[in-house]
């Protein structure tokens, strides 16, 4: 009985640690993917993940990326980035990047001095967020 006992209990901690080692996942967090210089000014909860807006004085461009709540997870993902207008048509490889990804979705530019942006992002979710005409100057 004892014996049976402590089987149970370390068959019940293995998978007690198990399911705690595939429990754990990376919080979506900007890794300095747009590259050096590049500091964090917006950030947008887009589903299963966030979508970060950078910017660099130096250059004076824009940066979206898109980032998992689960990294190394493929995810489907999409950031987006432009001057502003008021079309909703995006071009894809230039003003988006959507497919399925693990770390992140972008790097996206635009240089928008005097002017405002379009941006956004979606992270396994049908609907993509997007805020439009903002981040002016």
């Amino acid at each position: 009985m004892k014996r049976l006992g402590s089987v149970a209990a370390v068959i019940g901690l293995a998978a007690a640690g198990t399911i705690a080692a595939t429990g754990t996942a990376s919080a979506a967090t900007y890794a300095g993917t747009c590259g050096s210089g590049y500091s964090v000014i917006d950030t947008m909860d887009v589903g299963d993940g966030t979508a970060y807006l950078t910017y660099s004085g130096s250059s004076g461009k824009n940066c979206v990326v898109t980032v998992p709540d689960r990294t190394g997870t493929p995810t489907v993902l999409d950031a987006r980035l432009r001057l502003h207008r008021t079309d909703t048509v995006w071009k894809q490889g230039v003003e988006v990047d959507y497919g399925t990804y693990s770390y992140y979705a972008g790097p996206l530019y635009v240089s928008a001095a005097g002017r405002c942006i379009d941006w956004g992002g979606a992270a396994a979710s049908n609907y993509t967020r997007v805020d439009y005409g903002v981040h002016c100057g």
